[in-house]
């Protein structure tokens, strides 16, 4: 089957050229995003292989099927940019990546955590510089505090057992809970339990319409003062706003990021020779207690080998009219 795949970096090329050994697939490589002004790039390929940042809204879709796409593979797992109904209403076929290496999320998130209450990114740069003071640098055990997972899927899973390897007291939130959680040894609370105890808040849900903003200034008001909160999960789940008014008053101790609001144009390039027109990215790498790392929280040998094998197994599943156990549907 003919693939365009958009938003292609040297590994996505690498691991994908790896996969397609035992699929056998065209695969035509486009640095583009995936958006209106490059959708034509797509003209007589059947599908598309899309990732995080890449737009398949009704408008895109619509020229993309217009030249010829039928199949929309996501290489990764969230889906909110695609626009479900407007793909149902074409006859167009999504399918996702619905788990690829929880670990290699859930270990990222607890690398951020303990990088910015040990203020290792501070120290670095210290001793870089020959500066061994320790002033500024105090952290806390993480043995004994409180964590809130908010989101306990697979992901939330791992994160929870890796936290209850410190001694922490897990406590979670999901709209769908799992026993899987609970047998860890966490338990369930109330979301406004969950803000009033936590220490640490550890983002790992899927962004949609209800999650988006699930972090704001109402939530951050009711939070514990002082405490830690990481996303790796979508940046839509925080009003970025919001949390540099809290970081400001002190209301949040620390903010750790894999993923950013407004990420779409920034992240997966290299901009450092460009100015940086984002004002609330500028104002929120400024902050000492502040650590953002660009989208790479799945980026593992063994995350990348599955979603790229998963991703084009999908194709071939399609191309041979067997069912598609990736699909998602509006």
């Amino acid at each position: 089957m003919k693939v365009a795949v958009f938003s292609a970096k040297p590994y996505d090329r690498e691991y994908l050229d790896a996969a397609n050994v035992a699929e056998g697939h065209q695969l035509k490589y486009f640095d583009d995003l995936l958006e209106m002004e490059s959708a034509g790039l797509a003209a007589g390929y059947y599908a598309v292989c899309i990732f995080v940042n890449d737009t398949a809204d009704a408008a895109v879709l619509d020229a993309l099927k217009r030249g010829g796409t039928n199949l929309v593979a996501l290489r990764c797992t969230g889906f909110n940019n695609v626009d479900l109904k407007a793909a149902e209403r074409l006859g167009m076929k999504v399918v996702r990546v619905v788990s690829y290496s929880p670990n290699s999320v859930a270990e990222h998130a607890v690398a951020l955590l303990l990088a910015i209450n040990r203020k290792i990114h501070r120290a670095y740069n210290r001793t870089r510089d020959f500066n061994f003071s320790l002033d500024g640098l105090m952290g806390f055990d993480f043995c004994g505090k409180t964590v809130a997972v908010v989101g306990t899927g697979k992901i939330g899973c791992v994160f929870a057992r890796i936290m209850l390897g410190f001694g922490c007291n897990v406590v979670g939130y999901d709209a769908f809970p799992t026993p899987e959680f609970e047998a860890l040894g966490a338990r369930y609370a109330l979301p406004g339990e969950i803000g009033a105890s936590a220490d640490i808040i550890s983002l790992h849900c899927p962004l949609t319409p209800q999650t988006r903003h699930i972090i704001n200034a109402d939530t951050l008001r009711r939070t514990k003062r002082g405490a830690l909160l990481v996303n790796t999960s979508r940046g839509g789940l925080i009003d970025t706003e919001a949390a540099i008014e809290a970081l400001k008053s002190g209301q949040l101790g620390g903010l750790a990021l894999d993923v950013y609001e407004q990420e779409a144009d920034i992240f997966f390039r290299d901009l450092s020779s460009t100015i940086i027109t984002d004002d609330v990215l500028q104002r929120l790498v400024s902050f000492p207690n502040v650590i953002v790392t660009g989208h790479q929280a799945f980026f593992t040998h063994e995350a990348m080998t599955t979603i790229c094998q998963t991703t084009l197994r999908s194709v071939t599943a399609c191309e041979s009219g067997k069912p598609l156990t990736n699909e998602i549907k509006a």
